[in-house]
């Protein structure tokens, strides 16, 4: 701040405020920023809102610097009452949000679907292990184990099906169950 400008008055300042001087302003705002913020901290306990609450009350300022009235020389008193209204305007609004948020229904219990959507994707996979398994058995076991297996047919319609004795579908089921048993954790594994 030069010599000069100490020797303003905040009248004099304001002259130029008014008339949109911004450096005006900024001395404005280093003179009284501290008082307005110490009034607001004072008034709400809380740092952060206290500053919040003086940049509206600077802002407010400006945007109203031609209806400004000075107190003798001083634009403190209109600060400090531009901050009570700022402070009450804020409370109100914080009153508002509180009862309107008393008044929406809270959310209804809306079940984790995690656990079934993950169960879900692992029994794909391992279906579709199972598939790619069944895909590599030899062509006589595959039949077997298509018909009985997906198709729900019983042994006994499956060898019908097939044009071959029940011993032989009892048979190839035995050794595609055997072959699967190593088959299936062999194709899991590769999705790792």
């Amino acid at each position: 701040m030069t010599h000069q400008e100490q020797d303003l008055t905040d009248r004099d300042l304001w002259r130029g405020v008014a008339a949109g001087d911004r450096l005006a302003f900024a001395e404005i705002f280093d003179r009284h920023a501290g008082a307005v913020y110490g009034h607001l901290l004072r008034r709400m306990g809380d740092h952060g809102e206290a500053e919040d609450l003086t940049s509206a009350v600077f802002l407010a300022a400006w945007r109203r610097r031609g209806e400004v009235r000075l107190d003798r020389e001083s634009v403190l008193p209109w600060l400090l009452g531009t901050a009570n209204h700022t402070l009450a305007n804020r409370r109100r609004a914080l009153k508002r949000y509180r009862a309107l948020v008393e008044r929406v229904p809270p959310p209804p219990d809306i079940p984790d679907h995690a656990e079934d959507v993950a169960t879900r994707l692992d029994a794909e996979r391992r279906a579709a292990a199972l598939r790619r398994s069944v895909g590599r058995l030899p062509r006589h076991e595959r039949d077997v184990v298509e018909l009985c297996v997906w198709g729900g047919l019983d042994q006994q319609a499956a060898a019908v099906a097939l044009g071959i004795p029940i011993g032989t579908v009892k048979a190839r089921m035995h050794r595609a169950r055997n072959r699967l048993g190593t088959l299936v954790p062999e194709e899991l594994e590769k999705e790792r």
